[in-house]
């Protein structure tokens, strides 16, 4: 039997909104993924100890807070220095530019709102081909 990749979405931030986070979750959970969703509120330390304990293939953040940049400048640096080595992919509100910046960061991906659910799914499975075959 295959392995399920494991997922953690997370919402970092004061961000209340997690109407998104949780249609992407249950599109990944029915498309056979295994996902963690730590609920509203975590703090970057939170998110990266939950990883961690959770052995996670993958982590998604969904922002909307507008601090997507700074969280996860933040989140990257502080997963070099605990030696956690996942890619990391990002959904919300993120304009364009930043979206780039975020890339170059070591962001895996960037998905914006009304990106279809079969995009994501299909994304993330590539994401974590490549991260295996990195390992």
């Amino acid at each position: 039997m295959e392995k399920k990749i494991r997922v953690l979405i997370a919402k970092p931030g004061l961000d209340g909104h997690d109407r998104g986070a949780k249609v992407v979750a249950r599109a990944l959970r029915d498309a056979g993924f295994e996902v963690i969703y730590t609920g509203l509120r975590q703090s970057v330390e939170q998110i990266v100890k939950t990883a961690t304990q959770e052995d996670v293939d993958i982590i998604g953040l969904s922002i909307l807070s507008g601090a997507h940049m700074r969280i996860c400048e933040k989140l990257l640096k502080l997963m070099r220095e605990e030696g956690l080595n996942v890619p990391v992919f990002v959904g919300g509100i993120i304009p364009p530019d930043d979206a780039q910046k975020l890339k170059e960061m070591g962001i895996a991906e960037v998905f914006g709102p009304g990106t279809p659910l079969s995009e994501i799914i299909d994304k993330i499975k590539e994401i974590h081909g490549k991260a295996g075959a990195a390992v």
